[in-house]
């Protein structure tokens, strides 16, 4: 166990996440143009809310994997934050561009322009209000706020836990971040590396574009889906293939799950799941888990696959691994 992971599970870790795409949306019809076009109710963020939402084509399959937050620009104006997998921000823009027809919306690639900390474990909130000399208010998941670090810095700080632990986002101008990093590792975060952020992930169960999810996944069967979907709040694109799977079948052919690694080391991404010799799965990522002594996986496993204890063969160049169905997260 790494000393940046015992922080993240013991007490705070920070990781740069600067990385993400940042896109800014403003003018009046911002909430309704991303309403209309994500699976989430963004028209109806209160100021200081946000959530997660997917951007599909008409057959909801994911195009983006964002999280939206209702923000107060510096001169009073609301906007729309758009956040993204990282390097994806330009074709972002064009994508939302692409819809763009008569609404007033301005649309900005802000991604050089801020800095980025994942702030992450169970003490994580004392290490924040450390670095700021003041209390932080419980805050539910995806909630935000503007605190400011010292005399000038002034962050957008949210509530997210993409690793199964409490996290906060902290949004910062790239000119002062080196600042804010310093005044949160003085508070007692340890500086952690992207490959801490991995394990505790994939841990976590949190999916991610480019590795659980590409634009031939339907939505449904993406882990978590169900909270970044709205079924109540009117047209969306991709709406009608979303309700079709809830009224019609009841469920997705496919969920993403938790596997643990019975014998042997972590799993290639792509490798094929087998039960009773039939192919059941595919894995998409896979690690070490310090937590569980073993190694853990995530995969999209076919309908009757799925049960918690069902145990199955994976198929690698080094020859076939048991594995055990665990459910999501695989680690708790």
């Amino acid at each position: 166990m790494t000393p940046d992971y015992a922080a993240a599970t013991t007490s705070a870790a920070l990781f740069d996440t600067s990385g993400a795409a940042k896109v800014l949306l403003t003018g009046p019809d911002a909430p309704m143009f991303l309403g209309n076009l994500s699976t989430n109710d963004v028209k109806n963020l209160p100021l200081g809310g946000g959530c997660e939402a997917y951007f599909c084509d008409p057959r909801a399959k994911v195009k983006f994997q964002t999280q939206i937050y209702h923000v107060r620009l510096g001169d009073g104006r609301h906007a729309m934050w758009v956040e993204t997998t990282p390097d994806r921000n330009t074709e972002l823009v064009q994508y939302l561009d692409r819809y763009l027809i008569s609404e007033q919306v301005e649309i900005a690639d802000r991604t050089g322009d801020f800095a980025q900390f994942h702030l992450a474990g169970p003490k994580a909130a004392s290490v924040l209000a450390g670095a700021l000399g003041e209390p932080v208010p419980p805050l539910p998941e995806f909630a935000h706020m503007e605190r400011t670090f010292g005399k000038d810095a002034t962050c957008s700080i949210r509530r997210r836990d993409p690793l199964g632990v409490p996290g906060f986002d902290i949004v910062c101008r790239t000119d002062v971040a080196e600042g804010v990093k310093r005044m949160l590792t003085a508070a007692g975060a340890t500086p952690a590396t992207g490959g801490t952020y991995e394990t505790l992930r994939i841990e976590a169960g949190t999916p991610v574009f480019g590795k659980d999810i590409d634009d031939s996944r339907f939505v449904m069967e993406v882990g978590f889906a169900g909270r970044a979907v709205s079924y109540s709040k009117g047209c969306f694109l991709g709406q009608e293939p979303i309700v079709m799977a809830r009224d019609r079948a009841g469920h997705v052919n496919r969920a993403f799950l938790g596997l643990k690694v019975l014998d042997g080391g972590p799993l290639p991404s792509g490798t094929k799941l087998f039960r009773d010799g039939q192919e059941v799965g595919l894995v998409t990522s896979s690690c070490d888990s310090p937590r569980l002594g073993a190694p853990v996986a995530l995969a999209y496993l076919k309908w009757k696959h799925q049960e918690p204890g069902t145990r199955m063969e994976a198929e690698t160049p080094a020859g076939r691994q048991p594995v055990e169905v665990v459910g999501l997260p695989p680690v708790v």
